[in-house]
């Protein structure tokens, strides 16, 4: 990562920080731009700016930097209700539909965004695309024991898909939840990702994709420009 994208990611973060709020159950995301936010966080609890608050992390990455960073963490299971998620992205469309899951987090990160009063998405101008999944694959996680049927349904229904193979460990990626991911593109990209969503879910041996579509309440965009680096903030007209 340049020193300019590292700023941009930078700035971004600390944009999305300044939204929470003392006494908050927050949702903390993954990937290079939430852990940007994790430390901001941390840095505000430890010098007093906020308390009380109690967090809930999205992967083994988030638990960890958060808990190096003394921030009260607590299962989703016992809580009732997020009150903000900050998350970042892979992909966004002009209609805030979403893929994530380039590091294989996407199921503990639409459990927490669909459990979260507001949803708010971090990333830099680069994440904004015209149309999902052209340049960026979509993950779907798989049980082990279904990789090979689901990679089946998934070119019967076009689309061309691998197995996520790790980097500097053989074999497969696994996910925190024990299981396969298929990185998956269709020809054209996707448009309606409600209906790619359904479809997906509904194949045996799936257990989450990386579509989040209906979710997002703001999305914050970090950009360089000649005049600085800048955060956007982005709503859908009608809310999630």
């Amino acid at each position: 990562m340049s020193d300019l994208e590292s700023r941009v990611k930078q700035a971004v973060a600390e944009a999305a920080v300044e939204q929470v709020r003392s006494g908050m159950v927050l949702g903390l995301g993954s990937g290079s731009t939430a852990a940007l936010m994790i430390q901001a966080l941390g840095k505000r609890l430890s010098q007093g700016q906020l308390d009380n608050i109690t967090a809930v992390p999205t992967s083994f990455q988030s638990q960890v930097l958060a808990s190096s960073l003394g921030i009260p963490l607590v299962d989703l299971n016992h809580v009732e209700a997020v009150d903000l998620a900050i998350d970042g992205a892979d992909e966004v469309d002009p209609g805030f539909q979403l893929i994530k899951g380039g590091g294989a987090c996407h199921v503990q990160e639409k459990l927490v965004a669909s459990a979260a009063r507001r949803f708010v998405v971090v990333v830099d101008a680069s994440k904004l695309v015209e149309r999902l999944n052209l340049d960026f694959l979509l993950p779907v996680e798989v049980l082990p024991g279904a990789w090979a049927l689901v990679s089946r349904r998934l070119r019967a229904m076009g689309a061309e898909c691998e197995l996520r193979i790790a980097q500097r460990k053989a074999g497969p990626v696994v996910t925190d939840q024990g299981n396969l991911v298929l990185d998956a593109h269709f020809p054209g990209g996707i448009g309606d990702g409600a209906e790619l969503e359904r479809q997906l879910n509904s194949i045996p041996g799936v257990v989450e994709n990386g579509l989040f579509v209906n979710l997002v309440d703001q999305v914050l965009v970090g950009e360089a420009t000649e005049q600085g680096i800048h955060v956007r903030t982005l709503v859908p007209p009608d809310g999630p």
